[in-house]
């Protein structure tokens, strides 16, 4: 039987892909023969494969940190590659201006308060004296024109109020997350604006990593149609590794999280992100690496390429009938490491085949 990740392997068109192998009773292999040709008799073996795609590595989070004032830079208050926590201050930029406009702001404040006191009282007491017909309605109307006016320039310097508050919160630059600190490009005495391009520097938040790869699009469809939904696709993936830049394995395993539902136009793929945990920090944003999908084949017969012919889309082998050689159509999974096909169907346990040189023979052509 071939395990549930059979599924998945069947679903892969891979070329140059890395593989495990286990075996459970090996392919018996025959003596040279008379006629020259090798023969093997086949048996079933497991074989683990893993398919291997190249994949770039980004943080759960990369954010760049932009200023939201004007203004030169003051202090750096923390260094490149240092973790910070979420709301830590990262950068000051020089408060005095900022410090100036909220004071004037609070002074403003005050003043409004003090002018619509004022309307108020103005107001209140033309009401009365109208009531009384000392005044006219038009003393009356205007009083409480100017009343409503300064309730209005009360409520726009209070406004003025809170954007100088935030304006001098925003000197202080902050993390929004949890993190490491990426490059520092700007340094004390820096004029720096909302409007530049470049940021301050990049927070990471790579207590987590993203690890993005492509699928083709049959692939995915493929995905779909055996196991209902991509949702469910994605829930019964095995779990995956990462190989890294060096050339060495990751030592934890990663989870695939999702698989995008657009597929790019020029290059036909479906980007699809993994998730690995990263609690050591071997893992840097921005590095690059290949994902490893691991799929099991259990008792399944495996044969070498070199016993095979290959014409178009199909593939034979010569099965070795009464001493002659006989042409027998095989299917063989998607998978391809150059040297070994896993036999899908056309040959059973026990079958002796040609083991080499099957591209020189013909039919019926005598090889014992």
């Amino acid at each position: 039987m071939v395990t549930v990740n059979k599924k998945w392997l069947q679903l892969m068109g891979i070329v140059g892909c890395a593989i495990g192998f286990a075996s459970c009773g090996q392919t018996q292999k025959g003596e040279m023969q008379t006629g020259g040709y090798e023969t093997m008799v086949v048996a079933k073996a497991d074989k683990v494969v893993e398919t291997n795609y190249s994949a770039t590595i980004r943080g759960r989070q990369d954010i760049n940190i932009m200023p939201q004032v004007s203004g030169t830079i003051q202090k750096l208050c923390v260094t490149e590659g240092e973790k910070v926590r979420k709301d830590q201050v990262l950068f000051i930029i020089d408060q005095v201006p900022y410090k100036a406009a909220l004071n004037t702001a609070v002074a403003n404040v005050k003043s409004a308060q003090a002018a619509l006191a004022t309307s108020e009282l103005t107001y209140n007491s033309n009401k009365e004296l109208y009531a009384k017909k000392v005044v006219s309605e038009f003393t009356l109307q205007t009083s409480e024109n100017q009343y409503l006016t300064a309730k209005a320039q009360l409520a726009q310097a209070e406004a003025q109020e809170v954007n100088a508050r935030n304006d001098l919160s925003y000197t202080e630059v902050k993390s929004p997350s949890n993190g490491v600190v990426g490059m520092l490009p700007y340094r004390v005495g820096t004029l720096v604006s909302p409007s530049m391009t470049q940021p301050l520097t990049t927070v990471s938040d790579n207590s987590e990593m993203y690890v993005y790869f492509s699928m083709t699009e049959n692939q995915v469809l493929g995905m779909v149609r055996d196991y209902g939904s991509m949702d469910e696709a994605i829930a019964k993936m095995p779990e995956i590794s990462l190989e890294l830049n060096d050339g060495t394995t990751y030592s934890e395993k990663g989870k695939i999280e999702s698989v995008s539902g657009v597929i790019d136009t020029q290059t036909g793929t479906v980007g699809v992100r993994a998730v690995f945990p990263n609690e050591k920090g071997l893992l840097l944003s921005g590095s690059s690496g290949k994902v490893l999908i691991p799929s099991t084949y259990n008792d399944y017969i495996i044969i070498p390429q070199e016993a095979t012919v290959k014409q178009q889309d199909k593939i034979s082998v010569f099965r070795v009938v009464d001493g002659k050689a006989v042409t027998t159509l095989i299917k063989v999974a998607a998978y391809n490491d150059g040297r070994e096909y896993i036999v899908l169907e056309g040959l059973n346990p026990g079958d002796e085949i040609v083991a080499k040189g099957a591209g020189l023979l013909r039919e019926g052509t005598q090889v014992k």
